[in-house]
């Protein structure tokens, strides 16, 4: 059974973690436990995604839900540590099924992608940092409505007219499914070799978030060149 402050800290990927979790809280009231069990990492069953992106040597790799409180908190974490060491932040979708209106959010963020990766990217760090105001689908249209208005884009009167974009963000789902994902955020270090694990996962609540990376960067970094000896002079 997950640790206590997993369960508040992650949005897992089915309802049934919902009633776990009910149940949990209520044994841990009335028994007043007095211990822990570490949370277990990610059992990968496929590493097709935890690779980085071609020319670069290590990136983070994130699977998230743009309704989930845990990804919100993550985000700044995440984005600070892309600025500060200048590497690719690969973000993919992984919908949490009781989530209402990131389905729809995420098929927003696609379609800014469109129009540019950066803005693609400001959108979603926007729509993290005001999770708590968004509430239902009219609240995110509104946002959504002001975040073009902004940056001076003209949203279409249909977003995905064919559903190519929402279906992007199933295949991103469905790619998570695969990997192993059971909740979010789920974060990982990945190199494109390393002298040890070529990809590590990140600790719920980014605890070890520079640790690894320092880690990565130190495994994949060129071997120095030996110095050249002079030959000895006559």
């Amino acid at each position: 059974m997950p640790h206590l402050s997993s369960l508040v800290r992650t949005c897992p990927a089915s309802s049934f973690h919902l009633a776990s979790a009910a149940i949990f809280f209520a044994l841990a009231a009335s028994a007043h436990a007095q211990f822990s069990v570490p949370q277990a990492g990610t059992k990968v069953l496929d590493t097709s995604a935890l690779h980085p992106p071609a020319g670069a040597r290590v990136a983070i790799v994130e699977f998230a839900d743009m309704e989930c409180p845990a990804c919100a908190k993550a985000n700044p974490i995440l984005k600070a540590a892309v600025a500060q060491y200048k590497i690719p932040w690969v973000r993919h979708d992984f919908l949490i099924p009781y989530h209402q209106w990131s389905p729809r959010a995420a098929v927003y963020a696609r379609w800014f992608d469109s129009q540019s990766r950066t803005l693609g990217g400001d959108y979603r760090d926007q729509v993290f940092a005001n999770q708590a105001s968004i509430y239902n689908f009219q609240m995110l249209q509104q946002f959504t409505d002001n975040f073009a208005r902004d940056h001076h884009v003209k949203l279409p009167f249909a977003i995905d007219p064919e559903g190519k974009l929402a279906a992007a963000v199933k295949a991103d789902t469905d790619l998570g499914k695969r990997t192993g994902i059971t909740q979010t955020p789920t974060v990982w270090i990945v190199t494109d070799h390393s002298k040890r694990a070529p990809y590590f996962e990140v600790a719920q609540g980014m605890t070890n978030l520079y640790q690894l990376i320092d880690q990565a960067l130190a495994d994949t970094a060129a071997p120095k060149a030996a110095p050249v000896k002079k030959p000895a002079s006559k």
